[in-house]
């Protein structure tokens, strides 16, 4: 059995969940997220619980019982509380600013980089910290992710956007050669 896919979701009050064959409505106080869950899955929703469990033992039913025990608490979480990912810039010259709903970054490019927030998503700027915020968890990681990979932190000087908890592993520059060894 999952260790994942037999625990038990609790729904707070204020989130309203309706499960219609295989579908699965949860709203609440920041909005409203659908999943289609997979045929060999069902969920059960009894007494503010949701039970997910799977109808046969196949090796693909068992990988989906844990996935989708953990995109239903995951759909609960994000209407009740949001997800956010925070990234920082870092760089001479590097920042962001903010024009309604669409981020603009000067990344050292000859021109500047804008990124549109689609539905669902909320950027904030302060100073080098972006924060993407949204219900969905899967899409807050990507839009986070792309916004990274337009300048993914450099090793050697730290420069770029990374993940404000991302360690980067910064490398040696060229060793200088010593005074003595060079004429001869």
């Amino acid at each position: 059995m999952s260790r994942i896919g037999k625990k038990v979701i609790e729904v707070p009050e204020g989130v309203n969940v309706e499960i219609n064959g295989q579908n699965v409505f949860v709203k609440g106080s920041r909005g409203e997220l659908s999943l289609d869950i997979h045929h060999k899955v069902r969920a059960r929703y009894d007494n503010n619980n949701i039970y997910v469990e799977r109808k046969s033992d196949d090796k693909l039913s068992r990988s989906l019982h844990g996935l989708t025990q953990r995109l239903i608490s995951n759909m609960i979480k994000g209407v009740k509380d949001g997800f956010a990912r925070k990234l920082e810039i870092k760089g001479v010259g590097y920042r962001a600013s903010l024009n309604g709903n669409k981020l603009t970054l000067a990344l050292g490019f000859s021109h500047p980089v804008e990124v549109d927030a689609p539905e669902g998503i909320e950027f904030q700027v302060q100073k080098n910290i972006i924060v993407v915020s949204g219900i969905d968890k899967q899409l807050v990681g990507q839009i986070a992710a792309n916004i990274r990979s337009l300048k993914k932190p450099e090793p050697y000087k730290g420069k770029g956007i990374k993940y404000l908890e991302e360690i980067i592993i910064r490398k040696a520059g060229k060793a200088a050669k010593a005074a003595g060894a060079q004429g001869a």
